[in-house]
Formats: structure tokens, C-alpha cells, sequence
């Protein structure tokens, strides 16, 4: 199977709701992922993420904030015969955050992580139906005391 590289980011948002993570539908899915993408020639981590983030959701990606939640692999959603091999990241949303539909952005969606949960209501892309939430729950600042430890 052909692999293929991505930068992911995990943003996460807390109000009195809980916590919730961003997730975005590209255009032709219908399966929801994290935002990010495909490395460019020689591009870094950081600089594929501020380059996808900014392109798909017109947001500025802060590296000095982002924790390196670590790298997960998955079949693609979108290209079948494909493994993904994503680089994730997380980062806390700013207070007033608007994230809009970008570049192959469709769709826009916030998933509870903590509460109540919506999950089974939104077909999700393999990465995210294996380990990486039971991880990213686990880490939550809501529930642990080292946030992306």
C-alpha cells in the first residue's frame, strides 16, 4: 500500500459545554477528519500546518503553542489503497476563534470530547475511529494534569 505524509492539527476548544474538537469535511467526503495536509517539497511540520490551516480554515497556526501529540497511522479516507501517516499536533482554540470554509473545506464541525457526545452522529475517517481519540480524551486537560502528555 502506498503511504501517505500529513501535519494534522488536533484544536480544541473548552466552554461550559466541555471540550470539543474541530473537524472538517472536505469537499466529495463525506467523512470528517482533522484539519491539515500533505507535506510540500522540504516543508517542516510547523510550516505544512501554517500553510494547510491558513488555506483551509483562514486561521494562523502558532507553533510555541501546539504540543506534538505524536504519529498515527490510518487507511485514507479518501484515497482507497492508502495508508495516511499523520503527524498530529494539538493546540487550544483563542477565545472568539472563527474558523471558515476554505480551499477544499465543505464543512465545518465541533465533536464533544468531554459530556456528551455526537460521534457516532458523524461518519468519521479511519484516524479518527482508531486510538487517536481514546488518546486525545485521555490527554484533555479536563481529565489530566499534563495536557498532550
Amino acid at each position: 500500500m502506498t503511504r501517505i505524509r500529513v501535519a494534522a492539527l488536533a484544536l480544541t476548544r473548552r466552554d461550559e459545554t466541555g471540550e470539543a474538537l474541530l473537524l472538517v469535511r472536505k469537499r466529495g467526503s463525506r467523512r470528517f477528519m482533522l484539519p491539515g495536509g500533505k507535506f510540500e517539497a522540504d516543508e517542516t511540520d510547523a510550516a505544512c500546518l501554517a500553510r494547510e490551516i491558513r488555506e483551509e480554515l483562514a486561521l494562523a497556526f502558532d507553533p510555541g503553542t501546539a504540543v506534538r501529540l505524536g504519529r498515527f497511522e490510518a487507511q485514507a479516507a479518501n484515497e482507497p489503497g492508502h495508508i495516511v501517516e499523520a503527524t498530529v499536533y494539538r493546540q487550544d482554540a483563542a477565545p472568539g476563534l472563527n474558523p471558515v470554509c476554505g480551499a477544499e473545506i465543505e464543512e465545518i464541525r465541533w465533536l464533544a470530547l468531554t459530556g456528551g457526545t455526537d460521534e457516532a452522529a458523524l461518519p468519521l475517517a479511519p484516524l479518527l475511529t482508531g486510538p487517536f481519540l481514546a488518546r486525545l480524551r485521555a490527554a484533555s486537560p479536563t481529565r489530566s494534569a499534563s495536557p498532550g502528555a
